[in-house]
C-alpha cells in the first residue's frame, strides 16, 4: 500500500465540499439537493464510480465549476468520493445540512476555501481516502482582539447579527 497526497486545484474564494456516497444516483440527487436549497446556485459537481466502468459523472450549473470538479475528481480518484465546487458568493454553510441528508452521502470530510490535500491509500484494488488536510496549523491562541475581528467579520457577512 502506498500513501498519497493530493492538492485540490481551485482559485482561492471558492469554496468546496468534498465528501462520499455510494450509489451512482448520488450525482443527481446532489444536484437536486443542491438546486433546491438555494434558488439559482451556481456549482459543479463530481463523482467517482466505483464499479461498472469507472467513470468521473459530472453535473452542476455553472460550466467552470464542473470543468474544476471534473479535474479534481480524476485527480483524487478514490471511489465513491464527491467532490462539489461552489462558485465565487456561494457557501457551504448553506448547503451542508442538505448534503448530509442525501441518502447516497456517507461521510463529508471537508467544507472549505482553504487550500486543502486529500490523504489517500493506494493499493492494487485501488484508492480509498484517509483523510484530509484543511488550511494551515494553529500559531497562537485567540486573544481579545481575535475575539472582536471573528465577531465582526461574522456580522459584516451577515452570518450574525
Amino acid at each position: 500500500m502506498d500513501i498519497k497526497s493530493v492538492k485540490i486545484y481551485k482559485p482561492d474564494a471558492v469554496n468546496f465540499i468534498f465528501g462520499q456516497a455510494h450509489f451512482i444516483k448520488t450525482v443527481e440527487d446532489v444536484h437536486e439537493a443542491m438546486v433546491t436549497s438555494v434558488p439559482g446556485i451556481k456549482f459543479g459537481l463530481a463523482f467517482c464510480e466505483a464499479s461498472g466502468a469507472c467513470l468521473v459523472r459530472a453535473s452542476g450549473t455553472d460550466l467552470d465549476m464542473i470543468e474544476l470538479a471534473k479535474a479534481n475528481a480524476m485527480a483524487i480518484g478514490a471511489g465513491h468520493s464527491f467532490i462539489v465546487f461552489l462558485a465565487e458568493g456561494f457557501f457551504p454553510i448553506n448547503v451542508l445540512n442538505v448534503l448530509r441528508n442525501v441518502p447516497e452521502v456517507a461521510q463529508i470530510y471537508c467544507a472549505t476555501a482553504n487550500p486543502t490535500e486529500v490523504i489517500l491509500a493506494q493499493t492494487e484494488l485501488g484508492r480509498g481516502v484517509l483523510g484530509v488536510i484543511d488550511g494551515a496549523s494553529p500559531k497562537g491562541i485567540e486573544d481579545e482582539s481575535g475575539i472582536n475581528w471573528r465577531k465582526n467579520l461574522l456580522r459584516k457577512i451577515g452570518y450574525k447579527f
